[in-house]
């Protein structure tokens, strides 16, 4: 998996790229976790490993990610780019800021931003992503929540923010949508299904020539969840791809009940539960480092081999990685 910036429209396959994968709220760097990548990198090193510019190319490229890169800080932000050159976009965290420097703007001037819930790790990117301002710009905003054009105003109004939604509202368009709907957009099918968290969040499924995204962040998944009705069926059942909240270890779970995010394993049970083929973890923790989240990423490949026989791929969601569906 690879990043790809700046990727023209007319694509020949549907791309996603992570924009933003943090939870709860942007989750910088710190002094202190970079010293300790490069501790890490240093008791490596061989001599044989600075002995052309080359060999230090070489020795970097072999150290693990989570020493040589990292999950990233920016909350949530999906962008999915379909056959059609159709622009999708799954919640509006800080990560749509990064969107807007580095992606081009869509060819036919749209975004179709489909939103998971409103809290401010979901939507506090907007007032900061370029083409907001931009009149030209044609923002068509999906979600069942009856208020959105309310929930994206209140976090842009003074003293919290100094320019007011007003000024840019005329060129965003809003849609109610129901769960167990579907949306046509650019060849592909949307559809959303409810999930428990506080206040409630839909997860969104996105298919196009028979190939299946589940976008489901921020879910505390409970037993009612692994049975099979016709909406879960319609969002999960044999996803090809699925990102998930795994904010949390089993521990941690258990002392965060009700917070509205899962365990890890419990995402694993879930995706095998659907027969999804391969699972992103999502929404990580923002107390968790890389160095942690790379043993998470074990521990939970180990699990998922455990419970379905090697048939459910596990991988943890990087910001600036994308793939191809």
């Amino acid at each position: 998996m690879g990043c790809a910036f700046g990727r023209a429209d007319g694509v020949t396959s549907v791309n996603i790229h992570f924009w933003g994968v943090r939870g709860s709220i942007p989750t910088p760097l710190s002094s202190q976790q970079v010293r300790a990548k490069l501790i890490a990198a240093l008791r490596r090193i061989k001599t044989e490993d600075i002995e052309s510019d080359a060999a230090k190319e070489k020795f970097v490229s072999s150290l693990p990610w989570w020493i040589s890169e990292t999950v990233g800080g920016n909350t949530p932000c999906v962008e999915v780019t379909l056959k059609s050159g159709s622009r999708l976009v799954f919640d509006a965290g800080s990560g749509m800021r990064v969107m807007g420097k580095l992606s081009d703007l869509p060819s036919d001037r749209h975004y179709h931003l489909f939103m998971s819930h409103f809290h401010w790790d979901h939507i506090q990117g907007l007032p900061f992503f370029d083409s907001a301002y931009n009149p030209n710009i044609i923002f068509e905003v999906y979600s069942p929540f009856p208020n959105m054009k309310e929930f994206f105003a209140k976090q842009m109004v003074a003293p919290y923010y100094p320019v007011d939604f007003s000024a840019v509202e005329k060129h965003f368009n809003f849609h109610q949508i129901e769960p167990g709907q579907v949306l046509s957009i650019g060849g592909a099918e949307v559809s959303c299904v409810k999930m428990s968290h506080p206040g409630d969040s839909f997860s969104y499924a996105v298919v196009e020539d028979g190939h299946k995204f589940v976008y489901a962040t921020d879910i505390e998944l409970g037993s009612k969840d692994f049975v099979h009705t016709e909406g879960r069926s319609k969002i999960f059942k044999e996803a090809d791809v699925m990102l998930i909240d795994s904010q949390y270890t089993v521990e941690e779970a258990l002392r965060k009940v009700n917070w509205g995010h899962s365990a890890f394993c419990y995402a694993i049970d879930f995706a095998a539960a659907w027969k999804v083929k391969k699972m992103y973890m999502f929404h990580h923790e923002p107390t968790y480092d890389d160095r942690k989240l790379n043993t998470i990423l074990e521990s939970a490949v180990w699990y998922a081999n455990y419970v379905s026989s090697s048939t459910l791929n596990i991988d943890i969601a990087r910001e600036g990685d994308e793939f191809v569906l």
